[in-house]
């Protein structure tokens, strides 16, 4: 496992800008070595935004020879607008040429898989197929709660302290909506770059207690750590109880 860098943006824009750079350069580099390459989504708000900003400007990247998977979902019905497959969508994915069959999006509640753990199992199945291929995903982003939780990974719940399955289903999250699925900590070990965007002054504590070392049970994003690199993208607000 890394050592996580750190690097502060003076604005929230710029944070997105760095972030959306990172995106094309990680799989630009995965193609040309390996022919393919795997990034894992996250939402929120600046997940969202770093994809619209890829959107304009891909730099090279080969959509057709992209795997693309979630951290975690909301189970909710397809077309729910929390959904963050359906985000994703509409900030790029329905507006480049991805092959179908590389696009893993989660189960939704009115899908096929209507028990959010029969949708988790079915997903791990996808991810462990990719990992069985590849052996690891190439780039998992991620946004994190000001108390430090990743994916729909909580502080002091089951999901966070999972150790072995790579996918969970969450039925009590204390983020509404209380279903989802989620990828966990072991899955995103099995990840070259891992990416934190985070910004915003109320998340100030959690970053300064995750780049220090925190228990992740405490502060889940403390293991979010990727076998190459874990690389922290913050905003100047977001950075400022860390040490200067």
């Amino acid at each position: 496992m890394t050592e996580p860098t750190v690097e502060v943006h003076a604005s929230t824009e710029d944070l997105v800008a760095a972030a959306a750079a990172r995106f094309v350069a990680v799989v630009t580099a995965a193609q040309a070595e390996r022919g393919v390459a795997s990034v894992v989504l996250t939402g929120g708000g600046t997940g969202i935004g770093l994809l619209e900003v890829v959107r304009k400007a891909p730099g090279g990247i080969d959509w057709s020879r992209l795997e693309v998977f979630w951290g975690d979902d909301r189970f909710v019905p397809a077309g729910d607008a929390e959904r963050n497959d359906l985000q994703a969508r509409q900030a790029l994915l329905d507006h480049v040429p991805l092959d179908p069959s590389r696009v893993h999006p989660m189960a939704a509640s009115d899908g096929e898989y209507p028990d959010p753990v029969e949708a988790a199992a079915e997903y791990s199945a996808t991810v462990h197929a990719h990992l069985t291929e590849y052996g690891a995903f190439d780039l998992h982003l991620l946004g994190m709660g000001g108390e430090g939780h990743v994916n729909s990974l909580f502080p002091h719940t089951d999901a966070v302290r999972e150790e072995h399955e790579l996918v969970v289903a969450v039925t009590n999250s204390p983020k509404p909506p209380p279903v989802r699925i989620t990828l966990t900590l072991p899955a995103v070990h099995r990840t070259r770059h891992v990416v934190l965007v985070v910004g915003g002054a109320a998340k100030a504590e959690a970053v300064a207690a995750a780049v220090s070392g925190a228990n992740p049970v405490d502060i889940p994003s403390a293991g979010a750590i990727g076998s190459e690199t874990t690389t922290w993208l913050l905003d100047e607000p977001a950075a400022a109880n860390l040490p200067r």
